[in-house]
């Protein structure tokens, strides 16, 4: 784990080498993308079949794209009853949380009798994509199918890789907790393609939403327009900020919990002590030691991670602000007063008893959050991503006299006689 000081001659030059490095890992598919998304644009579930035949490694047929329900249900008693339980707790709190966001819409009359508002529609279909294999999680369905099926989408669809024809059966229960309409079996660029323009089997859907490989995310990206996004995210990140008086061990865990989801993933420690800063390097390489997944977690730490030795709190948050990263722990004391002066971050983790990894499964708010220093400009996903916003105009008689004047003004200084006349041939008829 590097050992970085604000007070070096060389630190800005280092910060931005860390988190440049990261940011500019996405090697370009887009070629390769392209040409995806056109097969499965003209071939349709032709081409689904084949690239998952040859990805997953599975025989895959016309009609076993989209999971039996007798499929389903055996495989959800299969299921530890202890996890359907952890399931359970977190499907409740994250509903809670997200029914908070919903948003009705208004209406109202102003000095003129005008009607103005907002009317508040639910998307119709909604695509959401489960990453397979290894990173096939039951929390990543539900926090991206809640807000969906909270703001009232009525076609909630699950796209999932299966390779070698292993299916998840914790995302099957969460998905069937989730009232999910169907579930296929594939994954990739193509899934993102048969969402997008629909096939035999897999319906046309206005909005994809859920994390992905680079193909995915640059699948993702390459599609919208054609159809919505949630955001093309990149690797995890975790910004900790911790000095002397919190745990190291506690410390360590916690940029380790990041830094095992991807050897792109950043790990960075933000802290005002020397020898803080050197026992929880200590403490990374104890732990790392008896994590399963100690070669990404090591291979995250050392080509990402670091720990930035600042002079005090307003450095500590100047650069988390520049980090703006997905996740900030602020554990020291006086915590609340320092989170009011933090502007860029996705979520906020207030306290030594508050670890990021609580944020991932349960406690409430979203946890497909935006990375790569986008927090400075988005937010995590929520129920107004599944619902659009209609305004409602109706103007009076007196409102069109009142009005109209200015709106002719305006039209003829943007030499739009067009939209001049359309309002002066109304007065004149009012007259």
């Amino acid at each position: 784990m590097k050992i970085l000081n604000t007070k070096s001659k060389t630190f800005k030059k280092s910060l931005n080498l860390i988190l440049g490095s990261k940011r500019n890992q996405s090697n370009d598919k887009t070629n390769i993308v392209k040409k995806i998304i056109n097969d499965v644009r003209k071939n349709g579930d032709e081409s689904l079949i084949k690239y998952t035949n040859k990805f997953d490694k599975i025989k895959l047929t016309s009609s076993k794209i989209r999971l039996d329900n007798n499929f389903i249900n055996k495989k959800i008693k299969e299921l530890d009853i202890k996890v359907k339980k952890s399931i359970d707790i977190a499907f409740s709190r994250i509903t809670k949380f997200h029914k908070k966001q919903v948003f009705k819409g208004y209406k109202f009359k102003d000095s003129l009798g005008n009607q103005l508002g907002y009317k508040i529609l639910s998307l119709d279909k909604v695509g959401v994509y489960v990453p397979g294999g290894t990173a096939s999680y039951p929390s990543t369905l539900l926090m991206n199918s809640i807000p969906a099926m909270v703001a009232g989408v009525k076609n909630i669809y699950c796209v999932m890789p299966t390779p070698k024809g292993k299916v998840n059966a914790g995302v099957l229960y969460a998905a069937k907790k989730c009232k999910i309409k169907s579930i296929f079996r594939v994954g990739g660029a193509q899934a993102v393609a048969a969402l997008t323009y629909g096939t035999k089997n897999i319906p046309k859907v206005d909005k994809i939403v859920g994390p992905g490989n680079i193909f995915v995310a640059t699948a993702k990206k390459e599609v919208f327009g054609t159809v919505g996004i949630d955001m093309v995210a990149g690797p995890s990140e975790i910004t900790v900020i911790a000095d002397n008086k919190n745990r190291a061990d506690w410390t360590a865990a916690d940029l380790l919990s990041q830094a095992e989801h991807d050897v792109l993933s950043q790990s960075i420690l933000l802290t005002t002590s020397q020898n803080f800063a050197n026992k929880v390097a200590k403490e990374i390489k104890n732990i790392m030691r008896n994590l399963p997944r100690k070669k990404i977690a090591f291979k995250s730490i050392k080509n990402f991670g670091s720990i930035i030795v600042c002079k005090n709190k307003k450095e500590l948050v100047n650069l988390a602000n520049t980090i703006a990263p997905e996740h900030l722990e602020i554990k020291i004391k006086g915590a609340e007063k320092l989170e009011k002066q933090i502007k860029n971050a996705g979520s906020i983790f207030l306290g030594e008893f508050s670890p990021e990894a609580i944020g991932d499964y349960l406690a409430g708010p979203n946890h497909v959050l935006p990375t790569s220093g986008s927090a400075r400009f988005s937010s995590g996903l929520s129920v107004n991503d599944f619902l659009k916003r209609h305004s409602l105009i109706k103007i009076t008689k007196t409102g069109i006299e009142r009005l109209g004047a200015s709106v002719i003004n305006l039209a003829k200084y943007e030499n739009l006689d067009g939209h001049a006349n359309s309002v002066k041939i109304r007065l004149k008829k009012v007259k």
